[in-house]
C-alpha cells in the first residue's frame, strides 16, 4: 500500500517532513539542495537527496540489527523514507573519534590525532549559528531530558559508534566524527534524523582523503565524487556481515 504525503509540517536546509494518514508516522524527504554546489556544474543523474536517503536507510537498518533503536520504518521513494514521529530532544550529540578541525584547535591537539577514548559532546539544538555546548547537568537542569533518558542516549551513542566504526573500517574508511539526534516515541528513546554525508565525517584509511559536507564546501567540484564514493563503500557486501 502506497504511503501518501499530506501536509508539510517542517522544512529545513536538507529535509522536508510531511504528515501521513498515520498520526504516529511521518515522511522524511531528502532535498537535492547543496549550498556548496551553487554555481558549480553537476550531472543531471546526480541526486544527493537520494544518496543520503539510501545511505541513511541502510545504516539505520544496520544499527537496528545491533539493537540500537531508530525512527526508521521503510524507504518509500528514491529520496524519502517513512519514520516514526518523535518528540525531538533539542540536542545534537556529537561523537568524536579523531581530533580535527575546530575541535583540534580548541584543545591544541594535532590534526588527525586518534583519541584514546571517543568523546561525546552535547550541543543545544537552537538553530543559531553557534550552538552552545552543554554538559549533562545543563540538559537536566534546563528540562530538556531526564537523567534516565540521558543514560539511554549515552548507551545508544556508545554502541552506535562502536558498530559504525567497525562497519566503515571494513570498507576502508575511518569514522572521524558524526552527529546524532534523539527523540521520544511511546516512552522509548530512538535515534532520529539521518546518517549521511551531512552529519558524518570519514577519512580514507589509506590515503586520508576526506569525505564529508565540509569537503564539499571547500571543493564544490568534488561533491559528486564525494557522495558517490561514500555510497559505493556503504553498499559493499562482505561475507558474514549482518545486513
Amino acid at each position: 500500500m502506497a504511503i501518501k504525503k499530506k501536509k508539510k509540517i517542517f522544512e529545513g536546509k536538507t529535509k522536508i517532513l510531511y504528515d501521513t494518514e498515520n498520526p504516529e508516522q511521518v515522511i522524511m524527504e531528502f532535498k537535492d539542495d547543496i549550498p556548496s554546489m551553487n554555481g558549480s556544474k553537476r550531472s543531471k543523474a546526480f541526486k544527493p537527496g537520494a544518496i543520503n536517503n539510501q545511505i541513511s536507510a541502510h545504516l539505520f537498518r544496520y544499527l537496528e540489527s545491533f539493537n540500537v533503536p531508530t525512527h526508521f520504518v521503510s524507504r518509500v521513494s528514491e529520496s524519502s523514507m517513512l519514520v516514526r514521529r518523535l518528540q525531538i530532544i533539542p540536542l545534537e550529540v556529537v561523537v568524536r573519534n579523531i581530533a580535527t578541525g575546530s575541535f583540534a584547535k580548541r584543545y591544541s591537539l594535532k590534526d588527525g590525532e586518534i583519541l584514546e577514548k571517543p568523546i561525546v559532546e552535547y550541543y543545544l539544538k537552537n538553530n543559531t549559528k553557534d550552538d552552545q555546548m552543554v554538559n549533562q547537568h545543563h540538559v537536566v537542569a534546563f528540562g530538556l531530558a531526564t537523567a534516565d533518558e540521558l543514560k539511554m542516549v549515552e548507551r545508544y551513542v556508545t554502541k552506535a559508534n562502536a558498530v559504525l566504526k567497525a562497519f566503515f573500517i571494513r570498507r576502508g574508511l575511518k569514522l572521524v566524527d558524526f552527529k546524532l539526534e534523539f527523540g521520544r516515541y511511546k516512552n522509548h528513546i530512538l535515534v532520529g534524523d539521518e546518517l549521511s554525508l551531512d552529519n558524518c565525517r570519514w577519512w580514507d584509511a589509506e590515503t586520508g582523503e576526506k569525505y564529508n559536507a565540509e569537503r564539499s564546501r571547500q571543493d564544490p567540484n568534488a561533491v559528486e565524487k564525494n557522495y558517490e564514493e561514500v555510497r559505493r563503500r556503504v553498499f559493499i557486501e562482505l561475507e558474514g556481515e549482518k545486513v
